[in-house]
């Protein structure tokens, strides 16, 4: 229905339950003038007369009194669904639809939502995971997080934390073939590598080189579809691998993983959160970002300092050389 025949049956119900034009008026927030050109355009869109008017008051004509038992449910309908509408604006309950990368980002988004769905639990969030760079439109997401840049034109994309790619090794694996030394001895050893689900492409391994960012193919000792999978296998000491901070730090800082040629660790990609104006959004949806800016934002779990990583790493190839030298020691 376009505003004005809204606006004009407006204010001929609010004119028939006060009796007067100008109150009608005063309660709508109106002047005079314009409430009783929106009573005549009214009146000339029906084509019948809806008031006898005189100097001092107005009384509804037949067929204004039909149309008001006609449209006066329906007008009130209307401002229910109305105030319903604005209600559930600031009310934090009802579905969330979440869009982001499976691979990596999974352990974040799964720690954060566990937290928000147990402050929150009315909301019912609605989580798709996908490698691909999905379309803001047809995923019909209220919120996103994707690594690199914001998908589309016309969200915000606030950033979060540099995403860090380590290139890791378990001290067993140092004890068998010893650590690489520069990149170019990659080569002599045995790495592994990760297939893009959603393309089949074997991802290059991504390395600094000054302040430029190169990609370095390595032979591949062991592929994979599946982050997790190749995480265990470099735990286990059968490969070198290139893992995430997201996905290493932890094992770095408790020494289950030495980070390697930490000068050329690369971190010109960031995770960023993305979303539409939050000038109409509803209070849940405001929620959940709030939230992930205050948790994600600069969150040093998922980043290691440059002097966090030249200390794992001196401290990993140490053992290495240490046990490699009680190791000649005991030979016979």
């Amino acid at each position: 229905m376009p505003i004005n025949e809204l606006r004009s049956i407006s204010t001929f119900v609010k004119t028939a339950d006060l009796g007067s034009l100008r109150q009608a008026a005063a309660a709508q927030g109106m002047t005079p003038q314009a409430a009783s050109q929106a009573l005549a355009q009214l009146e000339k869109h029906l084509g019948v007369r809806l008031f006898h008017r005189t100097t001092r008051n107005m009384q509804l004509t037949a067929e204004g009194q039909q149309f008001l038992d006609a449209a006066r449910p329906s007008l009130a309908g209307l401002e229910r669904a109305l105030a319903q509408a604005r209600d559930a604006k600031d009310e934090i309950a009802g579905p969330l639809r979440i869009v982001g990368p499976h691979s990596t980002f999974r352990p974040v988004l799964a720690s954060l939502l566990q937290e928000f769905c147990e402050i929150h639990p009315e909301v019912q969030a609605d989580v798709q995971l996908d490698d691909r760079i999905g379309n803001w439109v047809e995923d019909r997401a209220d919120v996103g997080f994707r690594i690199g840049l914001s998908p589309a034109e016309g969200v915000i994309a606030r950033r979060l934390f540099p995403m860090q790619l380590i290139i890791c090794a378990a001290p067993r694996y140092l004890e068998r073939h010893g650590a690489p030394e520069r990149i170019e001895q990659l080569a002599e050893h045995r790495c592994s590598v990760f297939r893009f689900p959603s393309t089949g492409r074997v991802m290059p391994w991504r390395l600094r080189q000054g302040d430029s960012s190169i990609e370095q193919d390595v032979p591949p000792s062991f592929c994979v579809n599946e982050e997790e999978m190749e995480t265990e296998a470099v735990l286990g000491g059968r490969v070198l691998g290139q893992l995430t901070a997201i996905t290493a730090a932890a094992h770095i800082r408790a020494g289950r993983l030495v980070p390697l040629l930490t000068p050329h660790v690369a971190d010109f990609s960031s995770v960023f959160v993305y979303y539409g104006s939050r000038v109409s959004q509803p209070a849940r949806v405001r929620a959940f970002i709030d939230l992930a800016i205050d948790r994600l934002a600069n969150n040093h779990t998922y980043v290691l300092s440059q002097q966090e990583l030249h200390t794992a790493e001196e401290r990993g190839r140490a053992l290495f050389v240490r046990g490699a030298a009680q190791a000649g020691a005991s030979a016979p």
